[in-house]
């Protein structure tokens, strides 16, 4: 959690180098509203409280958090808050993680047309994950899963992906419970062969219906010829999908959802140095699995972190089959009775924010800090309007 008293190193980045960086590069309304709202965050510009105790004459300042989904110093409240709500969907049963991904090669056109192949990266895996759900060859049953998108590598490349977290099991006509056989969901090859036809259907017709935008690095995709062969070289290619079995339980599976739902690019915590010229951050060595650095200029972090500004309002979070908004208060009722296990109730949903504060943090705003006092006055600070 960021405080008023910690520091911001992503902050700090922007405010050194973020001019720089738009002296040099492109400018988009959608990446310049969310390096704003950085540079904004926790800083007088927001506005916030005044806090006064009357016993001991201390003040303490807390400025007012940006909100915004992109920023490294407002997921912890969010992620928290989405976490303990999630506690009634889930049950003492296996639980799967799926990683879905797409080929390199689609990577300008992807980011191109964010909004709507990464729409298409939603819809693929779970018209794949449902197909294979309800084949008896497989399971026989209805579902129900998390999927969450992540267009980034450690190095803070452009990777979209899904992770999926669903139930190792579901329920079948007779509305009774089927389970997977232990440790494994469906053959991935099975899962991936189905993934990369439904995603290539799709991609075809959404050009076909001149619905993409060809990027400048693909010209040559305008041409029906150049883009036929280039659907050609898509299928050709093995497209891998990982499926593993994580966890079972229903306290398992609710704290491993908090690694991947309010994830953003990079955390402040990754950053190991910064200077005007060059930011150095932690990364993950990927051939052997280590823990390794990396240093880039700091223009070029910047280009990168805003590379995975998702589009306006773009839902990023998603529930399918029996965890889909439609039937999850009555099918996961009966889920959980059918399988047994605790009843987990959220502890959060009635607590005020500061309420919230306090549980979390051991923070109480009405408490003086410095003497223990609970007579303090309350100055509220009034925001910057942002300048359009």
């Amino acid at each position: 959690m960021c405080g008023d008293e910690m520091s911001y190193p992503i902050q700090e980045i922007f405010k050194e180098s973020y001019g720089n960086y738009q002296a040099t590069h492109s400018s988009y309304p959608d990446t310049n509203k969310v390096a704003l709202s950085i540079l904004r965050c926790k800083t007088p510009m927001m506005g916030g409280n005044l806090a006064i105790c009357q016993d001991c004459g201390i003040s303490h300042t807390h400025y007012n958090s940006c909100r915004n989904r992109h920023c490294p110093c407002c997921q912890a409240m969010n992620k928290e808050k989405w976490i303990d709500a999630r506690k009634a969907d889930v049950v003492d049963a296996p639980y799967f993680h799926a990683v879905f991904t797409v080929p390199h090669e689609l990577n300008n056109l992807m980011f191109s047309n964010k909004r709507a192949l990464y729409n298409l990266l939603y819809q693929s895996t779970a018209e794949t994950l449902k197909a294979l759900a309800k084949d008896k060859r497989h399971l026989g049953a209805q579902i129900g899963f998390i999927s969450i998108l992540h267009t980034w590598g450690s190095n803070l490349s452009y990777h979209p992906h899904i992770h999926v977290i669903l139930l190792g099991g579901g329920l079948s006509k007779e509305q009774k419970f089927i389970s997977t056989k232990t440790g494994f969901l469906f053959p991935a090859q099975v899962v991936a062969k189905l993934f990369k036809g439904k995603f290539l259907q799709g991609l075809k017709l959404l050009y076909g219906q001149g619905q993409l935008i060809i990027p400048f690095s693909d010209v040559m995709l305008k041409y029906k010829r150049e883009f036929n062969k280039f659907y050609t070289l898509l299928n050709d290619k093995k497209w891998v999908i990982h499926i593993k079995e994580t966890f079972k339980g229903a306290a398992n599976v609710i704290n491993y959802l908090g690694r991947y739902t309010h994830n953003i690019a990079i955390s402040n915590s990754r950053i190991l140095k910064s200077t005007p010229e060059s930011v150095t951050f932690k990364v993950k060595d990927y051939k052997n699995g280590r823990p390794s650095t990396l240093t880039l200029d700091s223009t070029e972090f910047i280009r990168r972190f805003l590379m995975h500004v998702l589009p306006h309002r773009f839902v990023r979070i998603r529930h399918y089959g029996l965890l889909s908004n439609r039937s999850k208060r009555i099918k996961m009722a009966l889920v959980r009775t059918l399988v047994g296990g605790s009843d987990f109730k959220p502890k959060f949903k009635d607590m005020t924010t500061l309420e919230i504060l306090k549980e979390l943090y051991a923070i109480n705003p009405k408490i003086c800090k410095e003497c223990g006092g609970t007579n303090i006055k309350n100055i509220t600070l009034m925001s910057i309007p942002k300048l359009e």
